[in-house]
């Protein structure tokens, strides 16, 4: 998807509606959704490929344009006539964030459309080699049911780890991953249950819960303010937030998975992962709009929260 902006100064109320009025002296547009993924990752000097749809339109185009000029492939890239290509075009006054308007089609894809992106998924795994494979969803139609078994599978036969960021409605579709790595908001929508995330024992419990549940290995689960909660077969952590300016949140949990995900691919453990996740997204929410991390800062931010 693209993330627009459009930043302006606010100095007045419409005199139409109680609301205010934005004058726009900058526009932009960047790479968003799976491809701020491929961005972050690519900032830590590992390489992407995204899989994923496009409309056959104008935006469509434009993120081609985007990738290319951030020089990720677009080997995995489909492109489907009559469907929209993802856009939140985000206003901005004062570095506030005053408005989000999404131009998007969520309905699921096709059997056959589907099997368009598992094509070019296969061409990618025979071509070239794959250290780690993301299922980053955003409920916008392209990951389905089909989609989601056929990559498993494949991923356990060629033994490549699957690092999963969910959403709601496939939330427990995800079987035998090796990172399933909820929010909270996440991990109670998925398994309809309330609980307080304070309450240690009670988020040890749905947690060991959910991990039963979708039979993974790893469970890490994004606290906000809270920190990092990560459990797996042998010991659970808990990994305190650290304190931030925190000036936009969008995209943070985007980093998160991003820094998980190549950890594992370069052979980390889990808990170093998902403490290395949670330094990273803090450091985005410091800047305003989504943004790809920056490697060299959370090097000096690990060194610092060294223990």
């Amino acid at each position: 998807m693209i993330d627009a902006y459009l930043w302006g100064k606010v100095d007045r109320i419409s005199p139409e509606a109680p609301v205010p009025i934005v004058s726009v002296n900058k526009k932009e547009s960047r790479l968003g959704g799976a491809a701020n993924v491929a961005l972050n990752i690519k900032s830590l000097n590992a390489q992407p490929i995204i899989c994923a749809i496009v409309g056959d339109d104008t935006e469509g185009e434009e993120f081609m344009s985007l990738l290319a000029k951030e020089n990720i492939s677009n080997v995995g890239i489909v492109k489907l006539h009559h469907r929209q290509t993802t856009v939140k075009t985000r206003v901005i006054g004062h570095n506030q964030q005053i408005l989000r308007i999404d131009a998007e089609t969520d309905l699921e894809i096709s059997s056959l459309e589907t099997n368009l992106v598992l094509k070019k998924f296969h061409q990618i795994l025979a071509e070239t080699e794959i250290h780690a494979i993301i299922f980053e969803d955003y409920d916008k139609g392209l990951i389905t049911n089909q989609l989601i078994d056929a990559v498993i599978a494949i991923a356990k036969e060629k033994k490549i780890p699957v690092i999963v960021d969910p959403k709601k409605r496939n939330f427990l579709a995800y079987k035998n991953v090796d990172v399933f790595k909820p929010n909270l908001k996440e991990l109670k929508e998925g398994l309809k249950i309330d609980f307080d995330p304070k309450n240690l024992p009670d988020l040890q419990n749905v947690v060991t819960l959910l991990k039963e549940k979708i039979k993974a290995k790893n469970i890490i689960v994004t606290l906000s303010e809270l920190g990092v909660y990560a459990l797996n077969d042998v010991k659970d952590q808990l990994t305190p937030a650290y304190i931030r300016t925190v000036a936009d949140v969008s995209g943070a949990g985007d980093t998160v998975i991003s820094v998980v995900a190549t950890c594992i691919a370069a052979g980390a453990d889990i808990f170093t992962a998902a403490k290395l996740g949670n330094l990273a997204g803090g450091l985005v929410c410091e800047k305003v709009g989504v943004v790809p991390l920056n490697k060299d800062l959370l090097l000096i931010e690990a060194l610092k929260n060294h223990d």
